[in-house]
């Protein structure tokens, strides 16, 4: 008996371990689901893990590269996993549906959905919430699909476009893969406010194409540190919702430096933003350059965080800087920590944002 439980003693860690890593395989069927619904317009699944990946930053600033090829980026795999369970409300059965509706291998489910309640159930409650708020608020698109109502007994329900929107089936079909099927969502507001579908822009023309040239102008524009960079094509000028976009042959550069802006932007950052929101989804403390000096109020360093080497360029300001002897505290040649009591009794906030990407 005594052996018994030592036995018992040795296995169960390695039991409670068994889902700790993703297999190869499992891992690979996910991404290629994935990669194979992303393109799909009007996909309920996609829609959401697509919005949350770039609300979050977790997909980077291009988005499109990797939510095709997850396998290549194990964070954000486990991301879109996270939100794929955030999507199914936390519930085991409806995230073995929704798996099973993005028809992966029947052997891979079970452990693909035991992997993610491990990982994630503890962060259940945040998730639920997060989305409920989220979804109040208007970040997210209620992506809510309407009931299907029966369908004839004499006739099948046609289909003719791959969706993960599941339909009803008769007793017949049961053994066979999920019937996918759309469902069109209808937005009040027709403009596409997705930053990430601007990264895909190379060229002015194409701007202008997809914003009409009555909403984009060309001035002059200026880096975050002031300096004259050229001229930028300015969409929306003279709005909250203006941005600025200036290509050159290897790059552009995307910037905001207006509040209560519509964009739905990489990592959710937005003008206006508290010093500790952008600690918190940079996961840790960084460093900032003095202001009133060169480069002043830019981040310097992200410190290995979450925006580092993800090309996020972000100039701070201070509400309150007329409290001359706490402002000195964090002005001239320095740098300064993020969590310097100082920023936050100046109430320091997000001034401009420059996302940069290379062709």
């Amino acid at each position: 008996m005594k052996r018994f439980f030592l036995f018992l003693a040795c296995c169960l860690p390695l039991l409670a371990t068994a889902q700790a890593k993703l297999e190869p395989k499992v891992a690979e069927d996910f991404s290629e689901r994935v990669a194979h619904y992303y393109p799909v317009k009007n996909d309920a699944i996609m829609i959401f893990l697509n919005e949350q990946m770039q609300r979050s930053g977790a997909g980077g600033l291009e988005l499109d590269k990797t939510m095709t090829d997850l396998q290549k980026d194990p964070a954000a795999m486990d991301a879109a996993l996270k939100f794929l369970y955030q999507y199914s409300d936390c519930n085991r059965q409806t995230l073995i549906s929704n798996l099973r509706l993005m028809q992966l291998q029947s052997n891979n489910v079970f452990p693909l959905a035991t992997y993610v309640e491990k990982k994630y159930k503890g962060e259940s409650k945040q998730l639920i919430d997060e989305k409920a708020e989220l979804l109040k608020s208007g970040v997210l698109t209620n992506t809510k699909a309407p009931a299907t109502p029966a369908p004839p007994a004499t006739a099948a329900v046609p289909v003719t476009v791959p969706m993960t929107t599941p339909v009803q089936k008769s007793t017949e079909e049961l053994e066979t893969k999920p019937v996918m099927q759309a469902t069109t969502y209808s937005l009040e507001d027709s403009t596409d406010w997705n930053v990430s579908n601007i990264f895909k822009i190379n060229k002015p023309a194409e701007l202008v194409a997809k914003y009409g040239k009555e909403n984009i102008v060309l001035r002059d524009a200026n880096d975050l540190a002031g300096n004259d960079i050229g001229q930028a094509y300015v969409v929306f000028p003279d709005t909250n919702n203006e941005i600025e976009i200036i290509f050159d042959d290897s790059s552009k550069i995307v910037t905001f430096s207006q509040v209560r802006s519509k964009w739905k932007t990489p990592f959710g950052i937005r003008v206006g933003d508290p010093l500790d929101k952008l600690v918190k989804v940079n996961g840790r403390n960084f460093k900032v350059n003095g202001f009133d000096w060169e480069n002043g109020g830019i981040v310097a360093s992200w410190e290995g965080g979450a925006f580092d080497g993800k090309g996020v360029h972000v100039l701070l300001k201070a509400n309150k800087s007329g409290d001359t002897k706490l402002y000195n505290k964090v002005s001239g040649g320095q740098k300064v920590n993020s969590d310097n009591s100082a920023m936050k009794a100046l109430d320091v906030v997000v001034d401009k944002v420059s996302f940069v990407t290379h062709q």
